[in-house]
């Protein structure tokens, strides 16, 4: 899971303060859990005692993803996006040629990805099919439910 992760200050900041939650208040957690299980008795027959340790290594993976994501990330500053064309961090509005319908998405890494907030990771479908483009040009996206066409209609930050 290498590569560069284009990320804004913000969410840089966010991902920073999720890993020092993990590592401090969550491990705490799951070690107080891991605890009183063991005091419940016999370590072999312990259902408790084993769900505490699962816990503990999804806890663990969760935060060597993201340690590794951090490491990787590149801070991308607002003036230095070039709008001329669909980047990272591009907020790009698009419209289906097929209905009409004009959306605005802006394209993010995979772990910013919210599609509530508008917000599309650039490894998705729609992501790739966009990166490029300018305004004026057509994207053929080819998805799950087959191709699509969008218009590029307009690209801001």
């Amino acid at each position: 899971m290498s590569g560069v992760n284009y990320v804004t200050k913000e969410s840089l900041e966010q991902m920073r303060a999720e890993l020092t939650q993990l590592k401090t208040k969550g491990r705490a957690e799951i070690a107080k859990a891991i605890s009183e299980a063991r005091e419940k008795g016999d370590l072999k027959e312990n259902a408790e005692y084993d769900a505490a340790k699962e816990a503990q290594g999804l806890h663990e993976a969760k935060i060597a993803v993201l340690e590794n994501i951090i490491a990787n990330a590149r801070v991308v500053e607002a003036d230095a996006i070039d709008t001329s064309k669909v980047s990272v961090l591009c907020k790009v509005t698009i419209t289906n040629l097929a209905n009409k319908k004009t959306v605005t998405y802006q394209l993010v890494s995979e772990k910013e990805a919210d599609l509530k907030l508008g917000k599309i990771s650039v490894t998705s479908p729609i992501g790739k099919g966009l990166l490029g483009k300018k305004v004026g040009d057509e994207a053929d996206i080819v998805a799950p439910n087959g191709t699509m066409k969008f218009k590029i209609d307009h690209i801001t930050v």
